[in-house]
């Protein structure tokens, strides 16, 4: 203890130890210091030392400071100690190297950066990172070490969480795709690191913040995980909670990760608009009518946020997914609000600027959105349109260049895929709808295009190209725009006029490679696949020759993109060439190139424009971004024109008449397969919508049966319900019966004599009861008797309606083989007529025709006579069917009758039986009486009597009987 006293405090006598030296004696006493108080205090010194001896503590001592974090867990202030100074040896950042106190930590800002702290000279800098680099190196060979500093997240504590945090950051920053490949195999080790942002304490939770922007850099893997931890939810609260735009640094680096997680991402894209995180930018973008409050902070957040919004709708991203994010900016009120701040007064020019390009990716492409863009008005008076006011940005050549390069790619974004919108644009150029009270886009456009800037030259020509774009009717309606040059002189052709001014070619305005770059452009754009347009092109006299002698001439490296250009415009003039004029048709144009250039000359002209270095710059991505105006040369469609027309156009200049009447041919037979196939394809559509029809009745008809069937079930489970309700009351009512026929004799003794009088008349009354039973079962008898004699005579009836049908089948029989005979005596005087035909015409005698005829007239006769038989017989034959249908209806009805007799006879059975149980019933009922008399000492009559009253009544009935 007094060795590190000397080391922390003051100075003792004698001569002091060099640093590496302390440092050594230091790590000794970690390593072999059994009491916990004497390593603290030797880690302490470690880090008061790590700042100045950097690399001999990272030598000496990390593999003793890792020792501590796995040995020493239980105490959090060595552990804050040892994750200090391992961030001071592995921390590249001079910046982050500031005294700090041992006992109270001072937060700093969620940027980790402090302002105002002198940065070290460059070599110094670069020995600091490859020091830093080194130990990263050899702290991260053993996966083990990040993940034990995973572990140590989780300790809730102060003085160990935060400099977790710093430290795996800085790990991140010097080895980050080591350190993410081992964070994202370890076990919920980016959980770990989410549950930072739901820290108390600000400062941690603004590390953890920038330790997920390092985290998250180009490993889409762990941006998932990240975006499926509640990232999105968790960092959007945090923006509106520190004040959305009007926030500090924490706003920016949660932007900042934001941005991490969803750039080339399209996972997370559609994670984040499913999960209805679009609608929640929306509020970022509400500024107050007071703009004049523009702090560098806020213009830095909204510059992120749109940003953010772009990331959303790129053009790189799937068609798909771009539509569907439009879509819903649209619906939440989104795209409203950047329009607000569009046309409001006092946003910043870098702000304007990245509004108008998130304006334009936000309306590229979709029908509603370019509609509602069309229908916003600037806060003017008189109002205008808002494309109107940003041309006339777009062609004010005081305007910055990177607003003009934004006004221009707004409205490409706007006529993209937008037929209506071009039509709009062209429209104002048309005589009949010019207004000369107001400035229309055409008039901006003609006016850009015509001035003394190369740069309106070139930005009027591209936007007037993206007006005719795929759309052949706006480019034959722009053939009719007429401009008046000068007083005097009658009005030109559009047309005519961008030939006029790209034939100046020694002084004015054609002169500049830009402005003709531009012309040129735009007429290659307007020609293009529009036979009438290369026509009216043609017609004018000067146009052929102006273009074959600037491709034939030597010019600078300056001029060739122009001779290019040219090229490319002679070669669709003989691709779309129609033949209507004779002095410039295919084959003379070809002979001509032939003759003033040369094939072989002409192609390599033409190869200029795609080996020209801005464009393969132009060709990447829509947007046009150009580091100077000067390089501001090429357009992104016209790329993909040139890199379309350039192998026809070779092609068809190296081609033979022959050769073009076969592709004619061919693309006749093409056209009228493409025209079957179309039928073919309306046909299958036909059947596909009727097939969606037939299927969703199905599934109607199918859910119908399945409710249908659910119903029966249910009623035959109520049935049976009923019925063992039914069977458990009959049960119920059976014992209630056999109850009340059992009387006890104890209460009969007590019966008063009303109550015997009663049970008298009872008894008389079932008496009477039982001789009607008997009565109407004889009657039954009876019945059942008559029944059974005519069920005996029907049994008759139907034998001889068995002989009828034998009959008949005879008759028949009869009929059919008479039928036959017939038919062979028809075909015998067929024979004979034939014959006699025959005889007639070879000159037969008259005996012979005589005879023959003798023979035909009693052939015939017998044929007559047969008929006449066969007719009778089928009489005959009728009568026996109507008789045979008489006797089988008399059959089934007496049937019918014999069933309903049976009936009777079952129910007179079932009756009888009935009567009889309830007989017995009564018999059983007036014995129990009987035997209660006795018992009462009543007078009653013997069984024996009675039995033979009743076997006396029953004599004298079957006597009446019988007679």
């Amino acid at each position: 203890m007094n060795f590190l006293r000397g080391v922390m405090g003051g100075q003792a006598a004698g001569p002091q130890p060099s640093g590496a030296e302390t440092i050594h004696k230091l790590c000794d006493r970690v390593a072999s210091s059994t009491l916990l108080e004497d390593r603290r205090d030797a880690v302490r010194a470690l880090k008061s030392l790590s700042k100045k001896y950097r690399l001999e503590v990272g030598t000496q001592a990390m593999d003793h400071l890792v020792n501590i974090l796995q040995t020493d867990r239980s105490d959090s202030e060595i552990l804050g100690y040892a994750l200090d100074t391992l961030y001071n040896i592995l921390c590249n950042d001079e910046e982050e190297e500031q005294d700090e106190s041992e006992d109270a930590v001072t937060p700093v800002s969620a940027s980790g950066k402090p302002k105002n702290v002198s940065m070290p000279d460059e070599t110094t800098q670069k020995q600091s990172d490859d020091l830093g680099a080194q130990f990263t190196e050899q702290f991260v060979q053993d996966p083990e070490h990040v993940t034990l500093l995973l572990a140590l997240l989780e300790e809730f504590d102060f003085h160990v969480r935060w400099p977790g945090v710093k430290l795996l950051t800085a790990l991140l920053k010097n080895q980050g795709v080591q350190v993410q490949g081992i964070i994202l195999v370890s076990p919920m080790g980016v959980s770990r690191l989410m549950d930072l942002l739901a820290d108390s304490r600000e400062v941690i939770r603004n590390d953890g913040l920038l330790l997920l922007q390092q985290l998250t850099k180009s490993n889409a893997a762990i941006q998932k995980i990240v975006a499926f931890e509640s990232a999105f939810e968790r960092l959007l609260d945090i923006i509106t909670e520190e004040g959305s735009s009007d926030g500090g640094i924490v706003v920016e680096d949660c932007l900042l990760l934001l941005l991490n997680l969803l750039k080339n991402n399209s996972s997370n894209q559609n994670f984040f608009k499913e999960g209805s995180y679009i609608q929640r930018m929306k509020p970022w973008f509400e500024i107050g009518d007071d703009n004049s409050g523009w702090s560098a902070q806020k213009v830095t957040n909204l510059h992120l946020m749109l940003q953010l919004v772009r990331v959303m709708v790129s053009p790189v991203n799937s068609p798909g997914a771009t539509a569907s994010c439009q879509k819903s900016m649209y619906q939440c009120g989104l795209l409203q609000q950047l329009c607000t701040i569009l046309m409001a007064t006092g946003v910043p020019a870098d702000i304007l600027t990245e509004t108008i390009n998130t304006v334009s990716e936000v309306i590229r492409g979709s029908q509603v959105n370019q509609d509602y863009f069309a229908s916003v008005n600037a806060p003017s008076n008189p109002p205008r349109p808002a494309i109107v006011v940003l041309l006339m940005s777009m062609v004010n050549e005081r305007q910055p260049f990177v607003l003009r390069c934004a006004v221009l790619y707004c409205f490409q974004c706007f006529l993209y895929k937008n037929q209506k919108g071009q039509g709009e644009i062209v429209a104002t150029l048309l005589p009949s709808t010019i207004d000369a009270n107001s400035i229309s886009a055409g008039q901006l456009l003609c006016g850009g295009l015509f001035s003394a800037d190369s740069l309106s030259n070139w930005c009027a020509a591209v936007a007037l190209a993206h007006s005719l774009q795929d759309n052949l009717t706006q480019k034959e309606q722009l053939l009719r725009v007429q401009l008046a040059t000068s007083l005097g002189k009658p009005p030109v052709s559009l047309l005519q006029q961008c030939t006029n001014i790209l034939s100046q070619t020694k002084s004015g305005k054609g002169s500049k490679v830009q402005t003709r770059v531009g012309l040129l452009m735009l007429l290659c754009t307007w020609i293009n696949n529009c036979p009438i347009a290369v026509t009216h092109f043609l017609h004018n006299q000067e146009n052929v020759p102006f273009l074959t002698a600037q491709i034939s001439e030597n010019l600078g490296e300056d001029e060739r993109l122009v001779q290019g250009l040219c090229a490319l415009l002679l070669g669709i003039c003989i691709y779309y060439n129609d033949n209507s004029l004779e002095n410039y048709t295919k084959e003379k144009l070809k002979q001509l190139i032939e003759k003033r250039i040369g094939k072989e000359n002409f192609v390599e002209k033409l190869g200029f424009i795609t080996k020209h270095e801005l464009y393969s710059r132009a060709a990447q991505k829509p947007q046009p971004v150009f580091p100077s105006p000067e390089q501001m040369l090429f357009d992104h469609e016209f790329t993909k024109l040139v890199k379309e027309l350039e192998g026809v156009i070779t092609k068809a200049v190296h081609k033979s008449n022959e050769e073009e009447k076969k592709e004619e041919e061919v693309k006749k037979t093409l056209e009228q397969h493409d025209n079957i196939v179309t039928q073919y394809k309306e046909l299958i559509r036909e059947q596909d919508s009727q097939i969606q029809e037939l299927k969703e009745q199905v599934q109607s008809m199918s859910s119908q049966n399945e409710q249908m069937q659910t119903t029966v079930s249910q009623q035959l489970a109520q049935i049976q319900q009923h019925k063992d309700q039914y069977n458990i009351l009959k049960l119920k009512i059976g014992k209630e019966s056999q109850s009340n026929g059992q009387v006890d004799v104890s209460q009969v003794n007590g019966l008063q004599t009303e109550e015997l009088t009663q049970l008298r008349e009872e008894v008389e009354e079932l008496r009477k009861q039982h001789a009607l039973f008997q009565t109407q079962l004889e009657d039954k008898d009876a019945l059942i008797h008559t029944l059974r004699s005519e069920t005996v005579d029907g049994s008759a009836g139907g034998s001889d309606d068995t002989e009828l049908l034998k009959e008949l089948e005879a008759l028949r029989s009869r009929v059919q083989t008479q039928s036959a005979e017939i038919n062979q005596m028809k075909t015998e005087r067929q024979e004979l007529l034939r014959r006699a035909e025959a005889g007639s015409s070879d000159g037969v005698s008259g005996s012979d025709g005589s005879l023959l005829a003798e023979a035909l007239a009693a052939q015939t006769t017998e044929t007559e006579k047969l008929k006449e038989e066969a007719k009778g017989l089928s009489e005959s034959r009728a009568e026996l069917e109507q008789q045979l249908a008489a006797a089988t209806s008399t059959v089934a009805i007496l049937q019918t009758e014999k069933a309903k007799l049976q009936t009777e006879v079952q129910e007179s059975k079932k009756e009888q039986d009935d009567l009889l149980m309830l007989l017995a019933d009564q018999d059983q009922k007036i014995h129990s009486l009987k035997l209660k008399l006795k018992d009462l000492g009543e007078p009653v009559d013997d069984e024996d009597d009675l039995d033979g009253r009743d076997q006396t009544t029953d004599e004298d009935e079957e006597d009446e009987d019988e007679d």
